[in-house]
């Protein structure tokens, strides 16, 4: 392509977003992805998720099969807005397979029983040329057919070393260090949703106090890191929010609304 100054566009102009949510089991994230405007679900994990008025492709059991619906959703007429993928941590065994299989059938390569075969951690490097295949897709799809994309995950909680502190624990998405570092970079948003912290409320019991705590059950989402958890975000939106789709469209729109009037 030819490079000219006709072919400049405005930075700040506003794409659908490509969304990773992660949390604790439970907490409402496909709720919150269906709550999406059209939304359709690509669904890996084990059977169609209970009780979501979404349409879903058959469960994906290849990552072929993953890349082969996302082909569909470009090269087909339809009217879904928002693609979710249910989840990245099912997502990972296909990838590795994938990758696994791509070895295997490259001439001259050592055969591969498990991701682990590669040694010292190449099989899991390896894994990235996979993971950007699918990281190219999702562009395709939010660049040419304007969808937005959801990415859910699980969260896993581990020690974190910082260089500024002793070690501490914090969740994080439940994936190979190398994939998470990947798709987080390339999401606008990485959401962690948890239900809110609960009370410590200590009582008297005889001659000790016994803490236990109370909490109201009510779920948000975080919108920038801490040191419990990461998370980020490029529209500027505030550091927490009700779990709701409604209140995330309501702060990106306010946020993109404060963005111009400056």
């Amino acid at each position: 392509m030819a490079i000219s100054l006709a072919s400049l566009n405005r930075v700040g102009d506003a794409k659908p977003p490509r969304i990773i949510i992660y949390g604790p089991h439970g907490v409402g994230k496909n709720t919150f992805a269906s709550s999406a405007p059209s939304p359709v679900m690509i669904n890996i994990e084990d059977g169609q998720p209970v009780g979501l008025d979404v349409q879903s492709f058959p469960q994906a059991k290849s990552f072929g099969e993953v890349m082969e619906a996302m082909t569909a959703l470009y090269s087909e007429d339809h009217d879904f807005e928002t693609l979710i993928i249910d989840s990245l941590d099912w997502l990972e065994p296909l990838v590795w397979a994938e990758t696994i299989r791509r070895n295997n059938e490259t001439p001259g390569n050592k055969q591969w029983a498990s991701i682990e075969d590669a040694g010292f951690g190449k099989g899991y490097v390896a894994t990235l040329d996979v993971w950007r295949d699918y990281l190219e897709a999702i562009n395709a799809l939010r660049n040419d057919k304007g969808m937005a994309i959801i990415q859910t995950a699980h969260a896993e909680v581990k020690r974190f070393d910082s260089p500024e502190s002793e070690p501490y624990d914090r969740y994080q998405i439940k994936l190979d260090k190398r994939a998470s570092a990947l798709v987080q970079e390339h999401a606008d948003m990485v959401l962690f949703a948890n239900f809110k912290p609960a009370a410590v409320v200590k009582t008297d019991v005889g001659m000790k106090k016994i803490a236990r705590a109370v909490g109201t059950g009510d779920r948000v989402i975080y919108t920038e890191e801490r040191p419990a958890f990461l998370a980020k975000n490029r529209h500027q939106l505030p550091e927490q929010l009700p779990l709701s789709w409604s209140a995330l469209a309501d702060a990106m729109a306010a946020a993109s609304a404060q963005a111009k009037a400056a």
